[in-house]
C-alpha cells in the first residue's frame, strides 16, 4: 500500500440531544450543505413523534435504527469466471450507516406531505418493526440466507 488509511472523522454530537448518532443522522439528511435545514427537520419529526406516541422520540429514533441495522449482506465474489453473492457479516459502522441511509432514502419515497412527516413515519413504524426500511433489512437478510451454500468463498 502506498497511502496510509484514511482516519476516522470525530462527529461531534448534536447541539440539542448531545448524541453523536442523532448528529451523524443529521448528516445524512443534509442537502447540498443544508445543516440547518436538515437540522429542523429531525427535530420537527422529533416533535411529531412525540405527539403521536407519547414517548421519548430518541428512545424511538434509536430502536429505529436497531430494528434496521442489517447482521450480514450478500457481496460479489468473482470466482473463476462466475460471480457469486457471497453472505458476509457486516462492520458495526457499516449496520450504523445502512440503517442511516435505508431510513432516510424510504422516508423520502413515503406519500406524506412533509419531511418531517415522512420521517416521523418512516421512525415510528421502523421502531414497530415494520415500514420499507425493516422490509429491506428483512430482505437483505433472506438474500444472505439463499446464498449461505457460497459462504465458504468467503476472503
Amino acid at each position: 500500500m502506498r497511502k496510509k488509511r484514511a482516519e476516522k472523522r470525530k462527529i461531534t454530537p448534536d447541539p440539542r440531544y448531545n448524541d453523536v448518532l442523532v448528529a451523524k443522522f443529521i448528516n445524512y439528511l443534509m442537502w447540498d450543505g443544508k445543516k440547518t435545514v436538515a437540522r429542523k427537520v429531525l427535530y420537527d419529526s422529533f416533535e411529531i413523534i412525540e405527539k403521536r406516541t407519547k414517548e421519548n422520540p430518541l428512545d424511538v429514533f434509536k430502536k429505529a435504527v436497531n430494528n434496521v441495522q442489517p447482521l450480514v449482506e450478500v457481496r460479489s465474489r468473482r470466482v473463476g469466471g462466475a460471480t457469486y453473492q457471497v453472505p458476509m457479516e457486516v462492520r458495526q459502522d457499516r449496520r450504523i450507516a445502512l440503517a442511516l441511509r435505508w431510513l432516510r432514502n424510504y422516508s423520502r419515497d413515503r406519500k406524506e406531505k412533509t419531511m418531517p412527516e415522512r420521517l416521523a413515519a418512516e421512525l415510528i413504524a421502523a421502531s414497530k418493526g415494520e415500514g420499507a426500511a425493516v422490509k429491506k433489512k428483512d430482505d437483505t437478510h433472506r438474500m444472505a440466507e439463499a446464498n449461505k451454500a457460497f459462504a465458504h468463498f468467503r476472503w
